[in-house]
Formats: structure tokens, sequence, C-alpha cells
């Protein structure tokens, strides 16, 4: 193992989006762990900060703004030159990038930090290799918070163990339970989260199923909680699910951020959602998950189990814990469910690209709510 002298201050680059940003949390506790007195910072696109707002284990969180990507000579430039001068001004001793990609690896090359540690590129940009100091062989077929692991493999990943969290305010807080109680909401009562939208269509299941699910919940006399992002587009779909059906239901579509997601997410018994952040976020704040998965691969995004890593890093060493190619798998107290058809996952935005995913739209309500009831009779919350 190489020997770090003088880790000072560290740089994590994480240019995803915001369910991407949530799942590198295990490498922040990892290296608070291994440096405990460094100036820990993160990278992260601009609108993806607020999932690492208030995490102790981050000193500094700096933004890119994706805005300098579409500007025209020379002012791109210019703004390119003004970022890269700023992260080389902070003097970091060493660079962690979880990105991949060649603006991460410039921006990690041109930091002047002494350590440099990355991804080897897999299919092409093989250049980038030369720009690091210490390298990862990148195994495509892991969860990505093991691929975020392995990157900085030469101090020791099992240090620590590889827990997803989002730190919830008091006024996030404050505010779920405000929106529960004013709908007459009871800690005795069963709660279900359904989240059934994401910005990509091609990930969501059939409209008239997800509305088939809230109706058999309501009428079970569980009470269900509706989320979906602000976008226009996601707020048309959730409000069309709604009118579905047609029941009394708790709509906060359009109305959270995402500390109040995670707020609603924790007080909720079970979270039923798509492949998307707000189902990363309800299984950070340790709630039980069904995820419905499609053209994604389970093994790479599906939720992780905080109670169940720590056993699993024991005994397993790591070995994802998704580790069918598709199909019904359960990783603790999340389960996904994916058809096991030959073509899945094929990660296409849908058949024949047509935003349109057969394997999502065929997996009935009845699967969805069997399997939920069964989560739910394991919890003590069945109505």
């Amino acid at each position: 193992m190489h020997e770090f002298k003088d880790i000072k201050k560290i740089l994590v680059i994480k240019l995803r989006h915001i369910g991407d940003v949530l799942l590198s949390v295990p490498v922040f506790r990892t290296l608070r762990g291994t440096f405990p007195d460094a100036h820990i910072s993160v990278l992260v696109n601009a609108g993806t900060e607020d999932v690492l707002n208030g995490n102790p284990l981050i000193d500094e969180i700096i933004s890119f703004d994706r805005k300098i990507k579409d500007m025209h000579p020379p002012k791109k430039y210019l703004n390119e030159l003004l970022f890269l001068n700023g992260i080389r001004s902070k003097r970091f001793n060493m660079i962690v990038d979880l990105n991949g990609g060649d603006r991460p690896a410039i921006i990690s090359f041109l930091s002047g930090a002494r350590y440099r540690l990355g991804n080897s590129p897999v299919y092409s940009g093989f250049w980038r290799k030369y720009l690091y100091t210490h390298l990862a062989e990148r195994d495509l077929l892991k969860h990505t918070i093991l691929q975020n692991l392995d990157v900085i493999k030469e101090f020791g990943k099992k240090k620590k163990k590889p827990i997803v969290d989002i730190f919830i305010p008091e006024d996030a807080q404050k505010f779920a339970e405000k929106v529960f109680a004013g709908y007459g909401i009871k800690e005795s009562d069963t709660v279900v989260h359904v989240h059934p939208t994401s910005r990509w269509f091609f990930k969501c299941g059939k409209d008239e199923y997800m509305a088939e699910v809230i109706k058999q919940l309501i009428e079970k006399g569980i009470k269900v909680v509706v989320t979906s992002s602000a976008d226009e587009r996601e707020m048309d779909k959730a409000k069309k699910i709604l009118s579905l059906v047609n029941l009394r239901l708790l709509d906060l579509c359009g109305k959270t951020s995402i500390k109040h997601l995670a707020a609603v997410a924790k007080m909720s018994n079970l979270f039923i959602g798509v492949d998307s952040m707000p189902m990363h976020i309800a299984a950070a704040v340790n709630t039980p998950v069904i995820a419905l998965f499609g053209p994604t691969g389970a093994y790479n995004w599906g939720p992780w189990d905080n109670h169940s890593s720590e056993s699993r890093v024991r005994s397993l060493e790591f070995r994802n814990p998704y580790s069918k190619r598709n199909g019904i798998q359960t990783f603790g107290r999340h389960t996904v469910i994916q058809r096991d058809w030959e073509c899945v996952p094929c990660g296409a935005s849908g058949c024949n690209f047509t935003k349109i995913s057969r394997c999502l739209e065929e997996i009935t309500p009845q699967e969805i709510i069997e399997i939920a009831m069964h989560k739910l009779k394991e919890t003590g919350k069945t109505s």
C-alpha cells in the first residue's frame, strides 16, 4: 500500500447528478477516518449541493456552473481558466476523481496536487490515465458505491462502513411533520411514500399501473404520500397518475426540496419509486424501498442498504449486493423489481429509443402490492 504523506487538503470531484453525488458519501467517511485532520472539499455541479449540505464529513462544497459549457469563445475559455485558477489556488494535496471524463481529469492534473487518484479509462480517453498518479481498475459490473471506493483502495476501503446518509435540518423535519399532521396522519398510521416519476420517462412505469398501486394501498387503509419534482413534464405525469387514482391522498408533487423529500421519506414506512434520486434518498434515511428498474442495472444503481452493508463488508469483502444481471433482487430491506428478459438492462432510452421501456410498463400492480404488503408486515406496519 502506498504511503500518502502530508495530506492536509483533499478535493473530491463528482460532477454528476444528485443521486450520483449522494452515493459518494462512503468515500468521505473513509477519507475522514484515514485523514481525520485534513480539510476535505468536494466539487459538484451547481444544483446538486443540497444533498451534501450539513454533512459533517465535508468542510467545503465547491460548485461548478454548468452554464460555462454552453458559453461561446472567448468567454467560455476565460471562465474555464478562472475556475481552474481558483482550484489551483486552494493548494490541494490530493485529488480524488470519482467522476471520470475529460474535464475532471484536466482539473485533477492542473490542480497541482501531489496525489491524483482516479479510475482507469475503459472505452475511450485513454490519454487521461497519464494525468493521475494512482489509477483503479474500473469494474463496470460493480455497484457505483463500490466503484467509488475502489478509487481510494490505496489506503484501505475497509476502514469505515460504506454507509450512505443525508443530513436533515430541523426546518425540513418540521415541514414533514406539519404536512403529515395537516393531512391527519398519526404516528400509528401506516404511510407509504410513492415517487412515480423521473426526469427520464424511459425509467418510469405505466401511469395506469402506478395509479392502481396507489389505489390498492389506499383501499387497504394505508396513508399514501405522492411526490414529484417541480419539473413541468414530471408534474404533468404525476398529475395524470393522481387523476386516475381519484382518491384522497397527500399530494406533495412539486412542493419538496431535497431535504424536505428526505424528511418525508424518513417519516414513511415504505418507499415505492423508480431508479431515481428520491429512491437513493429513501434508502439513505433507512426507509425500506421497492424500486422499479428497467433499462438500467441494479448491479450499478440499486438502493443501498446501510444495515446490511456492514455484514456484507465482513463476509463478502465488498462483493456486489445485486449480483444478478436482472430479475427481482433484495438487498437487506430493499427490493428491486426488474424483468428477467435477455435484453434487460439495455442502457437505452426506451425500446428502440422511444422513451418507453416495455420491461417497466409490464411490471404489474399486483407484483408491487404483494412485495409492499410483505415488507410492511415485516416492519409491523400493516393496516
